[in-house]
């Protein structure tokens, strides 16, 4: 997807309006009347985006300012309701924008970030430190053991109330004052350091001359830079992005040491070169304002304010679990760092092992001691089969079925496809888009998102938009590797959440975000079982089904190279946390430097880097993740213990384990806090040992 001519161009035809009424100049303000409600992306441009924002807050302050001047007692039906269903036209415009935003950036979605960043920040200010309107949501709070809610109407209640006073509605007029300039500053500097990213990532590119230098690299590889090259002016040369699809298999497969220095250091250093995209002082600024936003809060540290609504409650709970790993993964890692240098042996070589030689070497010990190759394994992963295989698990489990949609609704990206989701009851349940590939101005890395969240409108369900964008190897045949593989299962299962969600209020909608991750990372489990791969695992060229031979191979050799996998995880959330513990920020802090200090601290192998380091490290930086990225071993304690419930059966397609995991886990959005959805889909509360066990630790 790109701007041209201001116009968002993509591959299908235009949606037309009803019956000959009159089309508004802007497609935003009017319904979406192509099929299943998507919107006419061909014919939005980013005027209309500017236009749509602007009077969707027109609108919305104009709902806050009826709330505010009522002179009615004020309701759950006259005051929650209508701030958790208002803002329409808002949700609808930023929900379009949003996606096309990470995944299609231009200098004219950038620009209009930029221009937003700062009005929806003092909106959102407005809102939340109005203090009569926090009067008005605590007068129906204070009243709620006398209201007759559903258990969602509390929970609404309860978050919408929490929501005010985590936005500062209890501080005094001085500090909301101050409260408004930290977060406008914040804003402003997270959207920076996103944007500085995707640059470095995208456009950082290490070049090379002669394709003998290559030596060793898939012959798909070698085609792929050839393209990069040559649509980057440099015909008949060979380069590589930042992209992990193009920088990984130069570290796992090239004998070209110098070659695979070359990328490491450019990959791990995005946003530290001193140049225009530099993050060092963004970061410092970034964690020195949200500890003076913390302290303004009450709180002795951002990480406690941050974790205070989430299932692990406290910065030591998080640092308990982390440390129960640290010290087995760094025992795994040294092993596979003794494998390592056995392999540089081999060769007559006699140099102590670097960061860039650990995917390379690590790939022939695993080659030599479990005759496994993942070059030939890919050949049975082509990315078509490998969504047949997601799609049919998904089946299996929960009887959904997919129709590709094809030439009946605009197309936000040509290269992506879309499907009509269907329940096992014949009834619509979402739309999907699979938008698997890199290209100029996508966001580095793999999530999930939504054009339409699931909502009700006038007691219907209304289905939502969900997107699964990712970063994977493209071409013809598009072939992954196993981690690819997993991850697109991965991002699929936060599809699946997104898909069954049914709830009724928009407040209800979200889990802890260190239980948002189950879902996604439990359906990586079903990935590389047998009986899926026999599904999916097809030759490219003969369509042979993965031999069994290979199948064993990859069982056997699958919780190889966890050393490394777990402590580079580990590091990542432990220099997380570390910078958001503070409780005082040096004003020459050092992120770079920091992190490296505490991770040395604790005895990290020097080969091993964070899997983000600090000015790359969008999950925290960028807001979503902050103190936050250990979510994902936390949400791994769950999923290990939760897979075990299928295989306690005797069968991983189990129906009533199947439809427990939908009803207690997919289904309530936010309805419950974590642990009880978590409890009342297992019968009790989740172990380690099971987490420990699949990551070979134990």
């Amino acid at each position: 997807m790109k701007f041209k001519n201001q116009l968002l161009v993509a591959a299908m035809g235009v949606a037309l309006c009803g019956c000959g009424e009159q089309k508004p100049s802007n497609p935003l303000f009017a319904d979406f009347t192509a099929p299943f409600g998507i919107a006419p992306f061909e014919e939005i441009t980013i005027d209309h985006f500017r236009e749509g924002m602007l009077k969707g807050l027109e609108e919305q302050k104009a709902e806050i300012e009826a709330i505010i001047n009522s002179t009615e007692e004020p309701t759950f039906e006259n005051t929650i309701k209508v701030l958790d269903q208002g803002g329409v036209l808002l949700r609808k415009v930023r929900g379009t924008f949003g996606p096309l935003s990470s995944g299609s950036a231009t200098d004219e979605t950038r620009a209009l970030q930029k221009e937003m960043s700062p009005i929806f920040s003092a909106h959102n200010d407005d809102i939340y430190l109005n203090p009569t309107l926090f009067a008005k949501v605590k007068a129906v709070y204070n009243n709620k053991e006398n209201l007759t809610l559903t258990a969602e109407e509390k929970t609404v209640l309860q978050n919408i109330y929490d929501r005010f006073v985590d936005g500062g509605a209890l501080l005094s007029d001085e500090q909301k004052e101050e409260l408004r300039k930290l977060n406008l500053e914040l804003s402003m500097l997270q959207l920076q350091f996103g944007q500085n990213l995707t640059h470095e990532t995208n456009k950082t590119f290490v070049t090379v001359d002669k394709v003998e230098e290559l030596d060793g690299l898939p012959q798909a590889n070698i085609e792929a830079a050839a393209k990069m090259a040559e649509a980057n002016g440099q015909p008949g040369k060979y380069m590589f992005n930042m992209q992990r699809p193009s920088c990984n298999p130069v570290l796992q497969y090239c004998h070209n040491r110098e070659l695979r220095e070359k990328v490491y250091n450019a990959y791990y250093n995005r946003g530290n070169t001193g140049n225009e995209y530099d993050n060092k002082e963004i970061s410092r600024k970034i964690v020195t304002l949200r500890l003076q936003k913390a302290k303004l809060m009450g709180f002795n540290n951002y990480a406690e304010m941050a974790l205070k609504d989430r299932m692990a409650k406290t910065p030591e709970a998080v640092y308990n679990l982390l440390d129960q790993v640290w010290e087995p993964a760094v025992k795994k890692a040294k092993e596979e760092l003794a494998d390592i240098r056995a392999e540089i042996k081999k060769e007559g070589k006699n140099f102590e092992p670097a960061g860039w030689d650990y995917m390379y070497y690590l790939d022939k010990a695993k080659k030599a001691k479990f005759a496994v190759d993942e070059a030939e394994i890919s050949k049975y992963l082509e990315i078509n089969n490998v969504y047949q295989g997601i799609f049919h698990v998904a089946n299996k489990l929960y009887g959904i079925t997919f129709k590709e949609i094809t030439d009946q609704v605009p197309s936000f990206e040509p290269t992506a496809k879309c499907y009509e989701v269907i329940d096992k009851d014949g009834t619509t349940l979402a739309v999907f888009y699979a938008d698997p590939f890199p290209r100029d101005g996508k966001g580095a890395g793999a999530w999930c998102t939504s054009f339409r969240g699931q909502s009700y409108e006038n007691g219907v369900r209304v289905i939502p938009h969900v997107v699964n964008a990712c970063n994977m190897t493209a071409g013809e045949p598009a072939l992954q590797t196993i981690d690819n593989v997993e991850t697109l299962f991965h991002e699929f299962g936060h599809a699946l959440h997104s898909f069954f969600r049914d709830v009724q209020y928009n407040g209800a909608g979200g889990t802890e975000r260190d239980f948002v991750e189950l879902p996604s990372q439990i359906n990586e489990h079903w990935a590389f079982e047998p009986e899926v791969l026999n599904v999916y695992a097809k030759h490219h060229e003969t369509g042979e089904i993965i031999p069994m031979e290979l199948v064993k191979k990859i069982e056997e050799s699958a919780k190889y190279g966890q050393g490394f996998a777990t402590v580079e995880y580990v590091a990542a959330s432990l220099a997380d946390m570390d910078l958001h513990v503070l409780t005082e920020v040096p004003a020459d802090l050092n992120v770079m430097d920091f992190e490296q200090e505490k991770l040395n601290a604790r005895g990290i192998p020097s080969q091993i880097f964070p899997r983000y380091r600090m000015t790359n490290f969008s999950h925290t930086m960028g807001g979503g993740y902050t103190a936050g990225y250990y979510s994902y071993m936390w949400a791994e304690v769950l999923d290990a213990d939760a897979f075990d419930a299928f295989k306690e059966t005797g069968d991983i397609f189990n129906q009533e384990v199947a439809d427990k995991f939908r009803r207690y886990v997919l289904t309530p959005g936010g309805i419950d806090n974590g642990m009880v959805m978590y409890t009342n889909f297992r019968g009790r509360e989740p172990q380690i040992d099971a987490l420990l066990k699949n990551r070979g630790l134990k």
